[in-house]
């Protein structure tokens, strides 16, 4: 009998401590099972960049966390993920067409014995799929083996620190919105929020998040609740206030809304140029410990398409509107 993660991501994966040498631990098995060989599973859990195709065919075994950590793998040497798209159905569509980029920067510079390593992690069929011991052995992994010395492309970190910056930009964008939404569009949410506030203390603390959740007839684990507290939490005091808590549960069809979102980017648009600058920017994401230098470039580099040093209104619409969606685990519904 094994135990099959499920989950694996890069979020899960940490270190004990902060020594240079110190063991990397994998976490989170709120989702794992114990499984026997030739075992199938058909429920649909995971997150989505992540998931392998068999496993949204509801038909998988202990192989989908070898694609799993072949994504993982490709994310390390490239900064971005095999499959991508606006929305989860993209991603997912991507995921099983199973098409990946060996081509476009840095791949060229990656040696083939890692390329070799990631195509035999990322088949399609999970038969043709390398198993564990097969992957420890791999001439790129062995510690005698190929892979080289040199330091990861800068490119590839640059790439990793936008994807983790969008959200930053986006978090505080929903916080506008949430602040001019209309008693009618948060229906619920306000009742919702005082009965989790237990001590009418205008927050909510991790500990009445984890007495509330269950009395609002929600099944969630202990990692789930300190992730939502962590992601709703923006200004990152510890708690939740009520702002944050409607921009973390409102749901997102308030975003069609035009005037919403234009009254995010008024936010950062304090001259009302039509434009969001780096110094807007910086002002406005300072109070939330974000404003360093190196987070707005990585922001305007990514929102930024047309490439003019700053963000227009169609580009921050594009940007509010890109999800970065994840399955949510066993379809459980946390709000």
């Amino acid at each position: 009998m094994g135990v099959m993660h499920r989950d694996l991501k890069p979020e899960n994966f940490l270190f004990l401590n902060k020594k240079e040498d110190s063991p990397l631990k994998a976490t989170d098995f709120g989702l794992s099972v114990f499984f026997k060989p030739g075992e199938q599973f058909r429920d649909l859990v995971g997150s989505a960049y992540y998931v392998a195709p068999e496993v949204l065919k509801r038909r998988y075994g202990a192989e989908a966390d070898i694609w799993s950590a072949g994504v993982i793998l490709y994310i390390l040497l490239s900064g971005v993920p095999p499959f991508w798209a606006e929305n989860e159905d993209g991603i997912f569509d991507a995921v099983l067409r199973g098409h990946i980029d060996f081509s476009s920067d840095p791949w060229p510079s990656i040696s083939n014995s890692a390329k070799d390593l990631v195509k035999k992690m990322l088949q399609q069929d999970p038969k043709e799929r390398l198993t564990a011991a097969e992957i420890l052995n791999h001439p790129w992994i062995r510690e005698d083996g190929e892979a080289p010395d040199k330091p990861i492309d800068i490119t590839v970190i640059s790439r990793m620190k936008q994807f983790r910056a969008m959200n930053k930009l986006k978090k505080v964008a929903l916080k506008v919105v949430a602040e001019n939404l209309s008693e009618e569009e948060i229906v619920g949410l306000k009742e919702m929020f005082k009965s989790l506030d237990t001590d009418n203390s205008g927050t909510i603390t991790l500990e009445e998040l984890r007495t509330g959740l269950p009395k609002l007839g929600t099944k969630i684990t202990e990692s789930e609740i300190r992730q939502l507290m962590e992601a709703a939490d923006v200004d990152g005091d510890g708690t939740i206030d009520y702002v944050e808590f409607i921009s973390a549960t409102m749901h997102m069809n308030r975003l069609e809304k035009e005037d919403h979102i234009y009254k995010a980017f008024e936010y950062f648009d304090k001259d009302h140029s039509g434009y969001i600058t780096v110094d807007e920017l910086e002002e406005a994401l300072k109070k939330y410990d974000m404003g360093d230098e190196t987070t707005i470039k990585e922001i305007i580099a990514e929102v930024d398409t047309d490439h003019d040093g700053r963000i227009n209104y169609e580009e921050f619409v594009a940007m509010m509107k890109n999800n970065s969606p994840e399955i949510v685990p066993n379809r459980r519904r946390m709000f």
